[in-house]
């Protein structure tokens, strides 16, 4: 319908094309102000008359074909009211005839590569890291939806001095028997217990060097103990993402790249990049308003620049992308930046496909929540938290429910990634369990109690005939939820665009709002069969969306809740 207005509008405007009248064409804030409106303002000086008479002109023209009830002019809008039963017919039958509905094949032999997550080895995985991979397992189940295939690349913070800090720490405070039954708990007591003693004596600081330096040698025991904590740590880490239902393609971390390094410096100084500057090896940026890129300190050791630089150009070797993604924190800008510049400066097009998609801070109302110790939160604490709250809600108001530790752990889970992605990513995300695990507002549990409720309806209607007498749908309620429904190809595609899940978060408690009004005011289990099946059908293709569309922010739906 909207493109039918587009061609009817195109055929008249001389001065705009098609895609800009697409852009302009609104969905009015009530519906008796139509289903459609054209702002004319955009027009005035054009055609050097106010909008309200360019509205008029524009309605003599295209009249009343038989796919518009009406034609009005409002103010200077043109307002476009569709014929309903028409209008109804032609969305879900554009839903019926897709069987990826939401999606579409632009990225068809296309990757992208998404880096996320990525913890530091030897360090528990706090309440922080959850937001890196909250956000890049969304966008990467976003982009799949459209075609693309998705590289999930986890990489891990597993090289560097600290590790050689942390294998003096085991040799003269640590036991592999403590380290084994403790895990990441164990490595950060000693690596703590490191800090405290290297300020009283530094040569341990000397000694945790000759350490690394060992480990950047190839000497075999500091590697086979290093391999040890990233063993540990990254078992750790799986039992996580197991509670958060994810998966990745590559856990190539930092240490991975210690032998492409070289070849990416050795290229830097062929082209001319490198300065000298105190001893250490840099990209001077000044000419574009940023400091110096280090690529090597003054002993020659290499920076996080260097490994990001030897790892996208390996990324782009491998996998050939199209896209390159980083989800990590606002504060980081600056060093994507300066390395983003410095390979294009390498001479390399592909470095217009790197894209750096921050994000806020996390931050908890009411102060420390239960934790093992100390002020940080571990997320693998408040995944459990949130489950054993979601629990006790359960407990409380269907203790009968089937399933009832599984329905407990989806909305628990559900619900604290829905609070994270329902806001822009750039703004901060606050932890405040009253209102994300609330089943009234826009929350996670909220659109999963939805969900619930529409399976509960076919449920109990059984078998549902493909019956649609779309003259059924033209009240108001229904067509505001077809509306929805019609909406969701365009969600999938802006989300993408902007990377922002946030896009989806908020559509998707619009229809189930949507459902909410439909469902209390059009009763679905009537005796008229032809009222019935139709509604049925409706509450069928809402759940199916409003499964995909939780889906694609890594959210499970229970049946029953």
């Amino acid at each position: 319908m909207k493109n039918k207005i587009v061609e009817l509008l195109d055929a008249q405007i001389e001065n705009m094309d098609a895609e800009e009248i697409n852009s302009l064409l609104e969905i009015p804030p009530k519906s008796e102000m139509g289903d459609f409106a054209f702002p004319c303002f955009k027009l005035a000086k054009v055609f050097r008359k106010a909008p309200p008479m360019i509205a008029l002109d524009l309605k003599e023209k295209i009249g009343c074909p038989d796919f518009l009830n009406k034609v009005e002019c409002l103010g200077g809008y043109l307002n476009f009211f569709v014929d309903k039963s028409m209008f109804a017919r032609q969305i879900v039958e554009n839903y019926l005839s897709d069987s990826n509905y939401g999606g579409s094949d632009e990225g068809q032999g296309k990757t992208i590569c998404i880096d996320y997550s990525s913890p530091n080895v030897a360090k528990n995985f706090h309440v922080g890291h959850l937001r890196t991979t909250i956000i890049g397992n969304s966008l990467n189940k976003i982009f799949t939806k459209l075609g693309y295939h998705v590289e999930r690349i986890n990489h891990l913070g597993d090289w560097g001095t600290q590790f050689g800090k942390l294998i003096v720490a085991y040799k003269n405070w640590g036991s592999k028997k403590a380290v084994e039954e403790k895990g990441i708990e164990e490595l950060m007591r000693i690596y703590v217990k490191f800090h405290e003693e290297a300020e009283k004596d530094d040569s341990l600081n000397d000694e945790a060097r000759a350490w690394f330096t060992k480990m950047e040698h190839g000497d075999e025991e500091a590697l086979s103990i290093w391999k040890w904590f990233r063993e540990i740590s990254l078992k750790e880490f799986m039992r996580v993402y197991e509670l958060l239902g994810m998966e990745f393609d590559s856990f190539a971390g930092e240490s991975f790249y210690n032998d492409k390094m070289q070849p990416v410096i050795e290229e830097l100084k062929q082209k001319g990049l490198i300065k000298v500057s105190d001893g250490a090896q840099i990209v001077d940026l000044e000419e574009y308003n940023m400091p110096p890129c280090l690529i090597t300190k003054k002993d020659g050791s290499s920076l996080y620049a260097t490994r990001d630089i030897a790892a996208a150009m390996y990324r782009k070797k491998t996998y050939d992308f199209s896209k390159c993604i980083y989800v990590t924190g606002l504060e980081q800008k600056l060093h994507f930046a300066q390395w983003f510049k410095v390979i294009e400066l390498m001479g390399y097009d592909w470095s217009k496909d790197l894209m750096h998609v921050p994000y806020g801070l996390v931050s908890l109302k009411g102060g420390k929540l239960s934790t093992r110790k100390g002020h940080v939160i571990y997320a693998e604490d408040i995944l459990h938290e949130s489950i054993q709250k979601t629990r006790s809600i359960i407990e409380e108001k269907n203790p009968n429910i089937p399933n009832k530790e599984e329905v407990a752990k989806q909305v628990g889970i559900g619900a604290i990634v829905f609070n994270d992605l329902y806001n822009q990513r750039i703004k901060d995300v606050i932890f405040d369990w009253e209102k994300l695990l609330n089943f009234d507002g826009e929350t996670g549990p909220y659109v999963q109690y939805t969900y619930a409720r529409a399976a509960s309806v076919i449920r109990k209607i059984g078998d549902v005939p493909s019956v649609y007498d779309y003259s059924v749908l033209s009240d108001d309620v229904s067509m505001a939820l077809l509306k929805e429904i019609a909406r969701y190809p365009q969600v999938v595609s802006d989300a993408a665009e902007k990377m922002e899940p946030f896009v989806v978060s908020r559509y998707a408690v619009a229809l189930a709002q949507a459902f909410n009004k439909f469902y209390h005011e059009c009763q679905i289990n009537v005796e008229d069969e032809n009222i019935k099946y139709t509604r049925a059908n409706i509450v069928i293709i809402t759940k199916s969306i409003l499964k995909d569309a939780l889906s694609l922010l890594g959210i499970q739906c229970p049946e029953q809740m």
